[in-house]
């Protein structure tokens, strides 16, 4: 073979091995740019992926409020919704169906966090007719119950999404923050897999 031959086929190779080249990479890193393009663009997430509880975003620091604890004379402690994840019901302090079917799912939730159950408290801040206490302390010993009656509070109840509170149980980080809310009306096991994740990957509380 001739020189002047070389040299005229090695530019047609060349370009056939890059060609080549490009097309293995693109194997490769379009569907890859197109799997990050749908899940942060496109807003599609796998099923197994997403979280069961609405994410309140961004987080919101709840401000200290004076709640007063149920027998009215003393109050309960400013920092009440800090240090520890909290599992929080908002509603009438004669506990209806819809209240006792969220303080179930608190309870149960909280139960079956078994090793790391410690680092979740149970709140229930009843707003009037307080306190149904017969049924509160034999059925959900542990729970934090507090009142918001009096007219300084009142601020504090805007900062909750406004949608169905009756059937909503919220999680609030151990810095105060509110983060998600769940529909108690789902199946439970949806708020025990976010707060499982939420504890595994917190470095506080």
């Amino acid at each position: 073979m001739t020189t002047q031959t070389a040299n005229a086929i090695d530019p047609a190779v060349r370009a056939r091995g890059r060609r080549t080249l490009l097309g293995l990479a693109a194997l490769f890193f379009v569907p890859l740019a197109l799997s990050f393009w749908l899940y942060y663009a496109g807003g599609w997430r796998p099923a197994g992926s997403t979280n069961k509880s609405e994410l309140i975003t961004p987080a919101r620091p709840l401000e200290r409020v004076p709640f007063t604890l149920p027998d009215g004379t003393t109050s309960a402690r400013a920092d009440l919704l800090e240090g520890k994840w909290t599992l929080l019901y908002i509603g009438a302090g004669s506990c209806d169906a819809d209240c006792q079917k969220a303080l179930w799912t608190m309870r149960q939730t909280r139960q079956l966090l078994a090793a790391d159950m410690d680092r979740v408290q149970r709140v229930f801040i009843a707003r009037g007719d307080c306190c149904n206490m017969e049924f509160l302390s034999a059925e959900h010993p542990g729970l934090e119950i507090v009142q918001a009656d009096d007219p300084s509070t009142g601020d504090f109840f805007a900062q909750f999404p406004p949608d169905d509170p009756q059937h909503s149980v919220y999680i609030v980080d151990p810095l105060g923050n509110l983060m998600m809310r769940f529909d108690v009306r789902e199946n439970p096991q949806g708020l025990l897999s976010d707060l499982k994740k939420l504890l595994k990957l917190s470095h506080i509380g």
